[in-house]
């Protein structure tokens, strides 16, 4: 009997942050926040999620923000995300 199990990321979702100004360049609205969950799987259904990883990136200077980086502002912005 063969059975497939592993783990694998599942869909990212993506929220633009209009109102939040980036810390490196200070323009408004160039933000954008992604979210990926890494799930165990068995047979390729998603059993539960391991992890889970949260990124803000500005469109304009091109910085990343990992989530222990997130100023208040961008905190108050991923409250609303979950």
């Amino acid at each position: 009997m063969i059975f497939f199990f592993g783990t694998r990321p599942g869909k990212t979702e993506i929220k633009s942050l209009d109102l939040v100004a980036c810390p490196h360049c200070e323009q408004k609205g160039t933000l954008t926040l992604s979210k990926t969950s890494n799930w165990f799987h068995f047979f390729w259904i998603k059993i539960f999620k391991i992890s889970s990883t949260t990124i803000a990136e500005c469109s304009h200077c091109k910085r990343v923000y990992f989530e222990d980086e997130f100023t208040p502002e961008m905190e108050h912005s991923l409250d609303s995300f979950n």
